[in-house]
């Protein structure tokens, strides 16, 4: 079950107090208006800006617009703050609805009807309770832009400290550098070519171990060979000799 729709004979009747801009004759139906205004309606000034602006219907346009009138009006005409305004009230009104013909066939002419609306936004003065509440979001939100502004900030830092060393790395490889960095470079370089002497000292020690000890081996292996022959060729002589 729906209330009352909120239009001009409302607004006069109970809702005199407020600073109101309308506009009149805009080429678009009520009904397609008032879904948007039941969207701001008795939100802040800035928070009804803020949809208005990302709201995907074509009406919303006009309405920012007008927004804009009432909060302009309210300024110069009423002093009043624009940060203590909210949308007190919203409607839109029939106009005066356009008749247009499209030919059909056998002759026929079905009637285009293109509808017009009055759109009207009425603006208060926020309360001190909901004021609070109001300047408390605001404040939260300013709060949270700022951490993230800072948390960009760092992220932006890091990223150019990561471009300087990058670009460090790239100018010692090609070569072109200061008399500092030529001095790092040389120590580096010194200090690499004592590792690589002694990797090789270690291998070729390692080398050499492995060498005796195969050479080893390999002389015994023959004596064992030749023992083993021995012993058994000493047995076919004596049984020869027998």
């Amino acid at each position: 079950m729906t209330g009352p729709k909120l239009n001009e004979a409302n607004f006069v009747a109970g809702e005199r107090s407020g600073t109101k801009a309308s506009a009149k004759y805009v080429r678009s139906s009520a009904y397609k208006a008032r879904a948007v205004l039941d969207i701001i309606r008795g939100l802040p000034v800035r928070n009804a800006d803020e949809v208005l602006q990302f709201t995907d219907r074509e009406v919303s346009d006009t309405i920012r617009k007008v927004l804009a009138s009432a909060v302009a009006n309210a300024q110069h005409n009423d002093e009043l703050d624009p940060e203590t305004l909210y949308v007190k009230a919203c409607f839109a009104d029939e106009g005066p609805t356009l008749k247009r013909f499209r030919p059909r066939a056998r002759g026929r002419a079905s009637r285009i009807h293109k509808r017009t609306a009055h759109i009207t936004i009425v603006l208060g003065v926020l309360d001190d309770a909901r004021l609070e509440v109001v300047q408390g979001r605001e404040a939260k939100r300013t709060a949270a832009g700022r951490r993230r502004g800072a948390a960009t900030t760092g992220a932006a830092s890091r990223r150019a400290r990561v471009e300087r060393s990058r670009q460090r790395a790239a100018s010692l490889k090609g070569g072109d550098t200061t008399e500092g960095t030529d001095e790092q470079t040389s120590e580096e370089t010194d200090d690499l070519i004592d590792v690589v002497e002694s990797v090789e000292t270690e291998t070729a020690e390692e080398t050499t171990d492995v060498t005796t000890s195969g050479e080893g081996s390999a002389s015994d292996e023959p004596q064992a060979a030749r023992g083993e022959g021995e012993a058994d060729a000493e047995p076919a002589t004596e049984e020869g000799g027998k």
